[in-house]
């Protein structure tokens, strides 16, 4: 695992220490890293409602039919495949 030195004003220093002692993580690292993978998951459902939000502003929907799932199953079978032979 790589080092990050970050410089912080003492108030923050103090206020992180504290909070890194009150929930319980063994050490200052580990309440960052927990921050930090907080604010990754929270850009992925960010990200995942972008998506959400662009599917249901992208037009009139229409019902899946048979032929609609079989091309799906086909082409996960292809990629699938794809994955294998490489």
């Amino acid at each position: 695992m790589d080092t990050m030195n970050i410089a912080l004003p003492e108030n923050m220093k103090q206020f992180v220490q504290e909070q890194a002692a009150a929930g319980g993580y063994s050490s200052v690292s580990e309440y960052v890293r927990d921050l930090i993978r907080t604010d990754q998951k929270e850009t992925a459902r960010a990200a995942l409602e972008a998506e959400v939000l662009k599917g249901l502003h992208s037009g009139e929907s229409s019902p899946m039919t048979d032929q609609d799932w079989h091309e799906i199953r086909s082409q996960i079978r292809r990629r699938h495949a794809g994955r294998k032979q490489a």
